[in-house]
């Protein structure tokens, strides 16, 4: 089977510039085409009226002579003067021969030159073109040198058609030349000011597809004002984003190797401590009795600081395996695992004992958890004085679609902390925060097809919604239930 796409590059450039000259070319051949009929035709017309007005001034040797005629060896000198072979004079209604060779003639075919529609008068050179060799025109003109009704001669038109063939090949001639020229200056205008632009900035994506740590390879743009100098700023600010977001990864990879590392070592040491600490608690001493709960916290502030900046030091997170889950109890299990408790900053859940979520059991469990201890570590740093901590979560589900909205009564989030809100490392609001926390629930909610937002900010308090998939249908939950009470 061919190819055809091969087939198409053998009458088809590949190349822009070269496309461009040759779209040029047949552009101007075209329009060269379309005004080669009506050169033609004026050239034609032009021709034949300069017949009529030579043997119109002929004719005028006639009115000279005795009794209005000429001797044939005169008559013969006039008309082959003129180019014509007779002459007529229409004149208060009646046509008399003026000149006349003495031969016979073909009968000729009619051109008139006082009314001629533009059919007709496109199609008449094409028509003297193609004619047989030997023909003769007659030609009705109007008199311009003497008075008449009009006058009319009949020419051969073999010389005419010579005439035609000649000026066609001028004309073919200079419409090539024409298109040639235009073509390459057009091709010149565009290949300085379009292709070549267009090609540095090819080269310079190439260069940097190839090697984007190399500073050559990076665009330099030429400040110009256009469309092309538009494009190359915005490769410029592009390919510094991507170097940037490169390093970034790079440097996250290098961190979660190392994390992954000192994990190991860092888990022996916990449990050593936590060794030493139960070994201290049981000294009796109540000076040790009062710092154990602070060394507690360290240590746990030290696992999940490890488990968090390992989890997101992966690469990629598992697909999650979608089941349905209760929402009450998944919100009660995370906010026990984030140090929420009656005592202290409180879980206050409006959610019906009925809602499900289809999401990954443990995905939705590190979701919650991050977003509830995140809630409890602001509202802790900055305590309100008569109105204990609390997270209200509700939740609704509109269109199969469950947003679950998280309103702590905290100090809100800081200004500065807005625009990298959930970028890891940079979009902590608090002082030794590492971002991390909603930047793994949100990655694991868009993994669910969801989202997670900050719906508003302020003194008053946070809101975060939580948008994950809702359950299919509530009855089938409900009739499932009903059937296992029953057995």
């Amino acid at each position: 089977m061919p190819n055809r796409r091969g087939d198409r590059r053998l009458f088809w450039p590949g190349g822009l510039s070269a496309r461009l000259l040759v779209l040029t070319a047949l552009f101007v051949t075209l329009a060269g085409a379309l005004i080669l009929p009506p050169a033609l035709a004026a050239f034609e017309e032009q021709w034949l009226l300069d017949r009529v007005r030579a043997a119109e001034l002929a004719s005028l040797a006639t009115e000279s002579s005795p009794n209005g005629k000429v001797t044939r060896r005169l008559s013969s000198q006039l008309l082959n003067g003129a180019g014509v072979v007779s002459v007529a004079i229409q004149q208060d209604g009646m046509r008399r021969l003026v000149l006349a060779a003495p031969r016979t003639m073909r009968t000729p075919y009619l051109v008139d030159l006082r009314e001629q529609n533009p059919l007709s008068w496109i199609s008449s050179p094409f028509r003297t073109l193609s004619g047989r060799p030997g023909q003769m025109v007659r030609v009705i003109s109007e008199p311009r040198f003497r008075s008449g009704e009009f006058i009319e001669v009949v020419t051969p038109d073999e010389p005419l058609r010579r005439e035609l063939w000649n000026y066609l090949f001028r004309l073919l001639g200079v419409m090539a030349f024409v298109a040639v020229l235009a073509g390459t200056l057009v091709y010149l205008s565009l290949n300085a000011f379009l292709v070549r632009p267009m090609q540095r900035i090819t080269r310079a994506m190439e260069r940097f597809r190839a090697d984007p740590e190399d500073p050559k390879s990076r665009i330099e743009p030429s400040g110009r004002a256009d469309e092309i100098g538009r494009a190359e700023a915005e490769l410029d600010r592009m390919q510094a984003d991507l170097v940037a977001a490169l390093s970034s990864r790079a440097r996250l990879a290098q961190l979660g190797e190392a994390v992954a590392k000192i994990n190991h070592d860092l888990r022996n040491m916990l449990t050593s401590a936590q060794i030493a600490s139960e070994r201290l608690a049981l000294s009796g001493d109540p000076n040790v009795a009062s710092a154990l709960p602070r060394l507690e916290r360290a240590l746990d502030r030290a696992v999940h600081l490890a488990s968090d900046v390992l989890a997101y030091g992966r690469t990629n997170e598992p697909e999650p395996q979608l089941e349905l889950v209760a929402l009450l109890p998944a919100l009660e299990a995370a906010a026990e695992d984030a140090g929420l408790s009656p005592q202290g900053v409180r879980l206050q859940p409006e959610v019906p004992a009925s809602e499900h979520v289809k999401a990954d059991p443990d995905q939705l469990h590190r979701i919650l958890t991050n977003l509830l201890r995140n809630a409890r570590e602001a509202i802790e740093a900055a305590p309100r004085a008569h109105e204990p901590g609390r997270v209200l979560v509700t939740v609704q589900s509109p269109d199969g679609v469950a947003t679950i909205r998280f309103a702590d009564n905290g100090p809100g989030v800081p200004e500065k902390a807005l625009a990298n809100l959930f970028q890891p490392f940079v979009g902590s609001g608090r002082r030794g925060g590492t971002g991390l926390g909603l930047a793994i629930a949100r990655e694991l909610a868009q993994g669910h097809g969801g989202d997670l937002t900050l719906a508003s900010t302020g003194p008053e308090g946070s809101v975060f919604e939580l948008r994950l998939p809702g359950a299919p249908e509530a009855e089938p939950i409900k009739r499932r239930r009903r059937a296992k009470t029953q057995i």
